[in-house]
């Protein structure tokens, strides 16, 4: 099977490589002496990218620290279920999926990946493959920030970081449906993006003073440094900073600092689609790519706004 890998930490994206790799062995994965219960193999037909897993250790060693190279990155996907691993239910072949790959795995930027079936779920026919993988990573870190970490509710105000962003673009939609007040924020052309993607409000970080903003109910942040930083001051009394960034530099005064890592949630999967369904989530995607020009795309000279994902199938 055609697939991206990597070998080389310091070259960064610039050191992926399209190269031949075996096809995962379904009979044995089936088989009780060489199974991983619960996996499935996945025939992949589309596959996200986050911008810096090749900065993850994970993409380099395994759970032990053993060096995993050449490994596949891309842990985001959608596509059809081929195959069963011993033991495993709840999901079945010829299955329309979406979710995340385990991190110390090999991932998605492959003809066929192999994943634990707790990690996907059921991709409806009407959502097509490039949607579901572009919203899968973006769409579980949104809502995993805003209401299982910042348990955001109704009435209260939330300052978006980078609302016109991937991840951002989601958290600003999912807040106003919630009920809440969403304040984005992000470079200067970014305002018209983050109010259409719901913020009410929308602070320049080039310009405007990010303090006038004044006391907000949580913020999420995927920006981290300086803006994480001086976020912390704004959050109120009871409040919370959620960040995607590693531990918070700067603590709310009165309140709480949460990082986390996104895990894929089969149940939240589920709720993200019904609102794709429905028209009332929309994905951020920039670009859109073969697996034969994922090396390029994902290598751009300009930037891209928006997430590129790569179509491994047409």
């Amino acid at each position: 099977m055609k697939a991206i890998v990597v070998t080389d930490e310091a070259a960064g994206t610039a050191g992926m490589r399209l190269v031949e790799r075996p096809e995962p062995d379904a009979e044995r994965l089936a088989g009780l002496e060489g199974a991983s219960y619960g996996d499935v193999v996945v025939e992949v037909h589309a596959s996200g990218f986050t911008g810096n897993e090749l900065e993850w250790p994970s993409t380099w060693v395994d759970r032990l620290g053993r060096d995993r190279t050449p490994s596949i990155p891309g842990h985001e996907l959608a596509g059809v279920v081929t195959a069963l691993g011993y033991g495993t239910t709840g999901l079945s072949v010829g299955q329309r999926v979406f979710g995340l790959t385990d991190w110390t795995r090999d991932g998605t930027l492959a003809e066929y990946t192999v994943v634990e079936a707790r990690n996907l779920a059921p991709l409806p026919g009407d959502i097509d493959f490039t949607v579901g993988a572009g919203v899968t990573m973006a769409g579980l870190t949104a809502w995993q920030g805003l209401f299982e970490h910042g348990r955001l509710g109704a009435g209260q105000s939330v300052l978006v970081h980078g609302a016109a962003g991937v991840v951002g673009s989601m958290a600003a939609q999912l807040a106003r449906q919630a009920g809440a007040h969403v304040i984005g924020t992000g470079r200067a052309s970014g305002r018209t993006a983050a109010l259409d993607f719901g913020a009410h409000e929308f602070v320049d970080l080039e310009n405007d003073a990010l303090e006038d903003v004044g006391g907000v109910d949580l913020v999420f942040d995927v920006l981290g440094g300086d803006i994480g930083r001086r976020s912390a001051g704004l959050v109120r009394a009871g409040g919370m900073l959620v960040t995607v960034t590693g531990p918070p530099e700067a603590r709310p005064a009165e309140g709480l600092a949460v990082d986390f890592v996104v895990v894929s949630d089969r149940a939240q999967l589920g709720e993200i689609a019904q609102r794709v369904r429905e028209g009332r989530l929309r994905t951020n995607i920039g670009r859109v790519a073969s697996l034969d020009d994922a090396v390029a795309a994902l290598n751009p000279a300009e930037r891209v706004t928006g997430k590129t994902v790569i179509r491994v199938r047409p």
